[in-house]
């Protein structure tokens, strides 16, 4: 009697810790993200650009299922 072959054991990535703490997921599934450039040489932007870059925004769809992939764990 032939023995059985095993499957192979699927590989679990996993989740990005360091990616996981700068990225929040929101209750409809979309990614919020904080801006860039808000601290560096800050004293030569206007303080409603500060102001603007200071809040989250949603991240951009193209980035969305290379991110995912990260997150996933």
């Amino acid at each position: 009697m032939k023995a059985k072959a095993k499957k192979p054991k699927k590989i679990r990535m996993k989740t990005k810790k360091t990616f996981a703490k700068r990225i929040k997921v929101t209750g409809s599934g979309k990614l919020r993200r904080k801006h860039n450039y808000i601290s560096h040489m800050a004293a030569h932007k206007s303080h409603k650009q500060k102001k603007h870059l200071s809040k989250t925004t949603i991240m951009d769809a193209t980035d969305e299922k290379r991110v995912k992939q990260l997150l996933q764990g």
